[in-house]
């Protein structure tokens, strides 16, 4: 006679996963032959996506079943009516599944596993082997990011670029926003690439795609270290528009990594040609610059992502970045933000 089939069941918002998720969906790895994990949308607790939440599971646990529970009830409680509701709802979301094993660590274990005919299983309820919760990790993403996955955190970083033609202020602005917010920057990698590989001011199209490689790697490692934001001193699009400059055409792998970047960053500001030209030996002169940057701002109209434009003082600019982080956040569209900054600015008047 067979043994039957181990299938674990768990539930949650995951808002953020963390550590002691972690633990118990990786207990239920190791202790059955399914797992299942249910993932609510909770836009009452959190603005991350659900489908954000859940493709942090699927990439680190490809072997668990994840089902968006995108409808599931809002109310949560110790009282038998919200209990019933939230055992109807897993058992409807189910379709007939047969669960061995409920895992959790809270109150509703007990009651949950009774509706599902299946054992109680708790893992770590008292916070003894991970002392961590979501409301913990929530107010304080960086303080507690020891107990979160590299690709859970790194998408709580805000990724703020600034963009702009050669000599217009952008990695003074790079440096001087990490300096003043206490966070980490992604220099821009093609001027070292470029000093060191560089034949008659001049690069190959394959040395070109390595640039914008290079570059990612980089601000890979540095956005898992980033309080909160990563001030980014331009990106691949940049370098997609040096390869057309100077090429006439870009790789395949350049060119995509071009279309990425489009929707990589959070905020994107432009550095305008209203400041004094550097005019430095691996420049190509004030005129190129006025015209780098129509093009610049061409593309991004372009490819429709929305822009900032900086002007004024190093002060002045950074000012004005201030100001729209203020009313930005992580996962929140673009016109909330501006709507907001006009909100904010008619009750000065």
């Amino acid at each position: 006679m067979s043994q039957q089939n181990r299938t674990g069941l768990t539930l949650g918002k995951f808002a953020p996963l963390h550590a002691g998720h972690q633990f118990m969906i990786e207990t239920a790895i190791k202790e059955m032959d399914e797992v299942i994990v249910v993932i609510y949308d909770c836009p009452e607790t959190t603005d991350i996506p659900l489908r954000v939440r859940s493709n942090w599971i699927r990439t680190l646990y490809p072997q668990v079943h994840v089902i968006e529970a995108w409808d599931g009830p809002h109310e949560i409680g110790d009282t038998p009516a919200i209990k019933k509701m939230h055992e109807a709802y897993i058992l409807q979301k189910l379709e007939g599944r047969e669960i061995t094993h409920f895992y959790s660590s809270e109150f509703y274990g007990d009651h949950m596993s009774a509706a599902l005919g299946a054992e109680n299983r708790q893992v770590d309820p008292d916070r003894s082997t991970f002392s961590v919760s979501g409301t913990q990790v929530r107010g304080n993403p960086f303080d507690n990011r020891k107990f979160l996955s590299p690709i859970v955190y790194k998408d709580l970083v805000a990724k703020v670029v600034f963009l702009g033609a050669p000599s217009t202020g952008k990695s003074t602005l790079t440096a001087y926003m990490a300096n003043q917010m206490h966070t980490s920057w992604m220099v821009e990698y093609g001027r070292e690439y470029w000093e060191k590989h560089q034949v008659d001011r001049r690069l190959s199209l394959e040395q070109l795609e390595e640039i914008a490689e290079g570059h990612l790697e980089r601000e890979e490692l540095l956005v898992i270290e980033a309080r909160d934001v990563l001030f980014v001193d331009t990106n691949a699009i940049t370098t997609y528009m040096f390869s057309h400059y100077y090429h006439g055409k870009a790789t395949p792998r350049l060119t995509q990594l071009a279309v990425d970047a489009a929707s990589r960053y959070d905020l994107v500001f432009v550095c305008d040609t209203d400041i004094p030209y550097a005019d430095t030996w691996d420049r190509s002169g004030e005129v190129q610059r006025f015209v780098f940057q129509k093009q610049i701002i061409a593309d991004l109209k372009m490819r429709q992502i929305p822009y900032f434009l900086l002007q004024g003082t190093l002060e002045e600019r950074a000012e004005k970045v201030c100001h729209i982080l203020q009313s930005y956040q992580k996962f929140q569209s673009l016109s909330e933000c501006i709507l907001k900054q006009t909100s904010h600015g008619a009750g000065k008047e």
